[in-house]
């Protein structure tokens, strides 16, 4: 096993990272009272529900059981956590326990953040894309008709355990999607770990499960470092937003669950790439690069369905990071090296996203 420390001085947590880590006992040590809910959805659940329930045989175990999908990480199904926690009487000292993958960590984490004002809560991430992302750094929430993940909360969970087990019950097309979020982080700060991606993605496709554990490590220590220096996203933790805005538009645009999140994430990069190219940052051979590779993870390279001009700007001027009315931007300067920008022609911008809603 191999373990991280996210150093938030008292809100600091460990995450563990190795195999068979659902048959350990290291989820205990961080519930500190007797009532414990865990969180998961109908395709996890009866994987592994089982297996934490027994971790837990010293404690008052409840579950709550979502439905599965994006189109379900709404208001609507943050209540059900909230009337299961009521019904069965959770104080304060309670702990909840998201087990499954992005959706349930962020509204499982956006349910502690809110419960009788707080309480604790352990990411237990299931898929390749929640291992890697979602699953560290506190960002919480749910999505609302109007706009991606734009009701939630920074709340950090008490410890996360990455069991890369788990992925071998994870599709293909979801296991791509999570390769969208290992992608980023190369090509927004790690041109090494690009370059080492580029030359293993055949291995990593095939599930070597060395390798797996080696990138799922490398992106969790990029993820931590960057949230260290900037929890709250005032700064440098934007530029781990690389590809989101467009892809969240993407995701709004087309109708939530109609493309997964890594898939959108996957054109918006592009997007990124593109319009940093029309604005003379990149060369073509940039653009060509970060392509092929995002291919070979078997993600989409174009939005799969239409979508309106004018529906996708709208989209975007709800982003989280438009300030005054701007749309901020990550651009690179140079594969492996990105930055924040309202500096760029809204010409080219409109280009780019003619070009991918065509």
């Amino acid at each position: 096993m191999l373990t991280l420390d996210l150093d938030l001085k008292e809100k600091s947590y460990p995450i563990y990272i190795g195999e068979n880590l659902l048959k350990e006992d290291l989820i205990t040590q961080h519930i500190k009272g007797k009532q414990v809910l865990i969180v998961s959805n109908t395709t996890v659940a009866p994987l592994y529900l089982d297996s934490v329930k027994d971790l837990l045989n010293n404690f008052e175990v409840c579950e709550c059981i979502l439905p599965d999908g994006e189109e379900y990480k709404n208001l609507e199904t943050l209540n059900l956590i909230f009337s299961k926690l009521l019904e069965n009487k959770f104080d304060r000292s309670c702990t909840l326990i998201a087990l499954g993958g992005g959706v349930v960590g962020d509204i499982t984490g956006f349910a502690a953040s809110s419960y009788q004002r707080g309480v604790d809560f352990i990411q237990i991430p299931t898929t390749l894309l929640s291992q890697v992302d979602s699953s560290v750094g506190g960002k919480t929430g749910v999505n609302h008709a109007l706009g991606k993940n734009m009701i939630g909360a920074f709340y950090q969970p008490k410890c996360v355990v990455i069991d890369i087990n788990t992925l071998r019950t994870l599709d293909k097309r979801q296991f791509s999607a999570g390769m969208a979020e290992v992608v980023k982080y190369g090509l927004l700060g790690d041109i090494d770990f690009y370059h080492y991606l580029e030359k293993n993605i055949n291995r990593i496709m095939d599930f070597d499960i060395d390798i797996i554990k080696k990138i799922i490590f490398s992106s969790c220590e990029a993820k931590a470092e960057i949230v260290a220096k900037d929890e709250f996203e005032g700064g440098v933790r934007a530029l781990l937003n690389l590809g989101h805005t467009f892809g969240h538009a993407i995701e709004n645009t087309l109708g939530y669950g109609k493309m997964l999140h890594g898939e959108a994430v996957s054109v918006g990069m592009l997007m990124a790439l593109e319009l940093s190219r029309l604005e003379g940052l990149i060369t073509d051979m940039d653009v060509e690069s970060g392509l092929n590779l995002l291919k070979n993870c078997n993600l989409p390279i174009a939005i799969n369905g239409k979508i309106a001009f004018e529906d996708f700007i709208s989209s975007m001027s709800l982003d989280k990071k438009a300030l005054a009315g701007e749309v901020r931007l990550i651009l690179f300067k140079k594969l492996g090296q990105t930055f924040i920008t309202t500096n760029y022609s809204k010409n080219n911008l409109n280009k780019v996203i003619s070009d991918f809603c065509k």
